[in-house]
Order: structure tokens, then sequence, then C-alpha cells
């Protein structure tokens, strides 16, 4: 009897919070959520030296934050330093840090944490892409793919999370990708990187949660190609559904994403329609769409950034 009664009341509060949660779901679909205030804190982006992540470090240089800026290139991580400064940001800080190695990522942490304070909002954007179909991609690139786009994400985390859980306090930020979610053609070891940042810091948002860690927060960003240059060459074959990203719209809806605490966040918003009919639809149905939108092609006349003279 008494197992009965539990299960009851188990049940009342499962239906009752999900009742709680869905009717907050709707309101928040009219309604725009509440912005937190990041003044003063500890913003850290990787890739800050070009791009969205240059884009990003502008908008919380805007927003009163502490900047803390870290990519391999110094020269181009300079630029946005001044740029941050000019603004509106009093703190900024530059790091030379290639992510792609476990023990430089540790080396600068380190001097991070003793220079600068606790990270409050680590922003996981550094990556690059090989463009290569997967027997021409020489292993050393894929291994590096997996280095810049998943694995410095694990250990970013390491030198940051223990003190975001000390003070129940944090935001981890996953820049993944449209890649992140669905297997494309051309990008065999770029999606599987993607792939498992996203899966990574959608796990550590589930442990951090049983952990009770009710004041760390995740976003996690699945945009499609954004004209960086990072993708120069690729196309869509439907620009009104799946539309090539401008840097500022993308920065833009990332840091709003952030402020509202948005769990996952896709550009364009067809990609949640995509998403559905890849779980509903029979897979040759699923074909079909795909070779309909273009999906098999967008990679043909792929470049890449140019390097500068």
């Amino acid at each position: 009897m008494a197992s009965i009664l539990i299960s009851i009341k188990n049940f009342s509060v499962f239906f009752g919070k999900s009742l709680f949660y869905l009717l907050e779901s709707m309101i928040f679909t009219f309604l725009p959520r509440p912005r937190k205030s990041v003044a003063g804190e500890i913003v850290l982006i990787t890739g800050s030296g070009s791009g969205i992540g240059r884009l990003l470090a502008l908008s919380f240089a805007r927003l009163g934050s502490v900047i803390v800026l870290w990519d391999v290139n110094k020269e181009g991580n300079e630029e946005t330093c001044k740029m941050a400064k000019e603004a509106g940001a009093t703190r900024v800080y530059t790091y030379t840090c290639d992510c792609s190695r476990r023990e430089e990522v540790y080396r600068v942490a380190d001097q991070v944490k003793k220079e600068v304070g606790d990270v409050s909002i680590l922003i996981n954007n550094a990556g690059i892409v090989t463009g290569k179909v997967f027997l021409n991609c020489p292993d050393e690139l894929m291994e590096k793919s997996f280095d810049v786009n998943f694995k410095s994400h694990l250990w970013t985390y390491k030198a940051f999370l223990p003190a975001m859980i000390a003070n129940n306090h944090g935001h981890l930020v996953c820049v993944s990708s449209a890649a992140g979610l669905l297997g494309i053609n051309g990008l065999a070891d770029y999606c599987a990187s993607k792939f498992a940042a996203f899966g990574f810091a959608e796990s550590m948002h589930m442990e951090t949660f049983a952990q009770k860690q009710r004041g760390i927060k995740t976003t996690i960003v699945c945009p499609f190609f954004i004209n960086t240059g990072m993708f120069d060459g690729s196309s869509t074959r439907s620009p009104l559904l799946l539309p090539i990203l401008e840097p500022e719209y993308a920065a833009k809806k990332i840091v709003n994403a952030i402020l509202q605490e948005q769990m996952y966040l896709y550009m364009p918003k067809f990609l949640y329609f995509v998403m559905i009919f890849k779980s509903l639809l029979p897979v040759k149905n699923a074909l079909l769409f795909f070779d309909y939108m273009g999906g098999f092609n967008v990679m043909d006349g792929f470049v890449g950034r140019r390097k500068k003279d």
C-alpha cells in the first residue's frame, strides 16, 4: 500500500511540474524571455581572433563583461582586443592558445585564473574544417578536426567547470553546427567532431543537473553555414529555407540565447523542422528530401578560408 501511495505521489509531482513547464514554454513562445545581466561576468571566448568569436567578444564588451580572448592567431586576437576596448570594454585580456593541445589549454587556463579570475561564461567557439571527402582526407587533418572542434571542449571544461560548481554559477556555451545534427556529404570528420561536441555539452548539462547545480546553464548552438570565410564556396539550393547566415545576425542570436539561458539554438529555424523530418520520415523519404534541398551538393564548390598573402 505504501509503495502505491509513493508511486501516486511521484506521478502527481511529475504531472504537475510537466504542466507548469509546458505552460511556461507556451507563454514564452509569445512573450520575450527575461534577459540576464552579464556585466562584470568573466567571459572566455575561444577562436576570438576573427569571425563569430570576434563578434561575440564585441557584443559582450558592450554588455559590460570582462573579456578573455583565446586564439592561436596572435595578430587577429590583438585586433579583436583593440575593437573590444573601442566597443566599451574596460578589461580585455588576450592569450595565444592552441586549443588543440591539452597541456597548452591547461597552462593558459592557469594563467587566466591567476591573472583574471574564475571564468563564469565559457564559449567554446574555436573550429576548423577540412572540407574533404573522407577517403581523401589525411589522417592528421582529421585528428586536428577532433582536437580543435571537440577535444578542446573537454580540456576547457576540466579547467573552468570546478570553479563554476564551487560557486554554483556559470554558463557553458558550445558552438556546434547543423553538421552536428545531420550527416553531410563531404564533411565526415567535421560532422563527427561537431556531433561529439553536441553530445558532450548535452551530457554535461545532464551531469550538472543531476548534481543539482542549477546555477550552471548550458547553451548549444547549431547554425547552418555562416558567411565568415570558413565555408567559402559552399552553397545552398534553398536560400529562403536554409540561407547562408550573415555573421552579425548569427552573433546576435547567440548572445540573445545566452542572455535568455536558452538551451538549444538552431539557425535558421527551419533546422527544427529538418530534425523532425529526420526522426519521423522513412530513410528513403528523408534522403529524397535531402536531395531535393540540395544537401548532397552543398560542399561541391568549397574552397574554405583563403590565407592572407
